[in-house]
């Protein structure tokens, strides 16, 4: 035989279900319900009916009234990145002996300091593979710093280093040599190619080596990698040059016209950009060498003036100097 006080209980709840469920409509006109999160109180949005209040605030004790104040106040971490080989999860010990007041430590705390943090580095590369893995995001961290390159970029170059590494595609290749190849991959996805001299000039591996393990790489992990295009280059170096949005503008309209006239087949993108933005400088009567413009492309002046020669055939209306 049932309880009546249970029967009572299971009818008060399922009574309770039942507004629950009713509570997503206003109970007076029927319109949509919203919660206002800053009075802690739910509303009906058509005819402003308090249906619920002194709601449980989940946000912050503190509150904050700019980004600033708002960062100072804030104790979650940073957010987690695969430029780091434990993804930013691990603690950093600062390197500076002060305490949180800015005042220098005693002899006797700099020591145990100095223990704490040598037991941490150890601590954060379990293995090899995880040592392997500091090592070369280190590497493709200075080579981005040093080519100017984007965080978007380093991120893609350390998710495809990691790819890599999980693949075992390094056993016989350099450190230094796959993670080169995978700066030169990341950029030229990002459409921020650098120039093959050029990642060579801040790699510490020879350029045949970089040329070799790109190849091999976007080959074993199926890297869309689309060819350089020439208009890719145009704005840094019209911006190396000084030279105004004009001669830029200029530089990709003789690109254009080249791509639609085919010229711009089995030639280097970056060839065909320095002869484009000299040519343009020429055009729109701002000064510029070919010396300048082979310096900041890197390079040779004899290609910058063949190039030159056969972007200015392509427009039919400009005689060639």
């Amino acid at each position: 035989m049932s309880n009546p006080n249970t029967r009572t209980r299971t009818t008060e709840q399922e009574q309770t279900n039942e507004q629950t469920d009713q509570s997503l409509d206003c109970p007076e006109c029927g319109g949509a319900v919203v919660a206002d999160d800053e009075h802690g109180e739910t509303v009906c949005q058509d005819c402003g009916l308090v249906i619920e209040e002194d709601s449980v605030d989940r946000g912050p004790e503190w509150r904050a009234f700019d980004a600033k104040e708002k960062d100072e106040k804030s104790r979650v971490g940073a957010p987690t990145t695969n430029m780091m080989h434990d993804k930013g999860l691990s603690t950093n010990i600062d390197w500076r002996d002060k305490d949180a007041y800015g005042n220098a430590l005693s002899g006797k705390q700099r020591k145990k300091m100095q223990r704490l943090r040598k037991w941490n580095e150890r601590f954060r590369t379990r293995d090899s593979k995880e040592r392997n893995l500091k090592q070369a995001l280190g590497e493709i961290d200075r080579m981005a710093s040093a080519l100017g390159l984007p965080e978007n970029v380093r991120e893609t170059a350390s998710v495809i280093y990691r790819r890599a590494l999980d693949e075992n595609l390094l056993p016989g290749r350099s450190i230094e040599g796959v993670s080169t190849a995978s700066v030169y991959a990341a950029a030229r996805q990002a459409g921020v190619p650098r120039s093959l001299d050029e990642i060579t000039d801040v790699s510490r591996v020879e350029k045949s080596e970089i040329a070799r393990t790109y190849r091999y790489v976007v080959r074993e992990l199926g890297l869309e990698v689309q060819p350089a295009d020439p208009e890719s280059y145009v704005p840094r170096f019209a911006s190396s040059l000084g030279l105004s949005e004009e001669a830029e503008r200029r530089a990709r309209e003789l690109l254009q016209n080249a791509k639609e006239k085919g010229v711009h087949s089995g030639k280097s993108p970056v060839g065909l950009a320095a002869a484009a933005v000299y040519a343009a400088a020429l055009l729109t009567n701002e000064k510029t060498t070919q010396a300048a413009v082979s310096e900041v492309a890197d390079i040779s002046e004899v290609t910058i003036r063949n190039r030159y020669h056969e972007l200015l055939e392509a427009e039919q209306d400009i005689p060639i100097a």
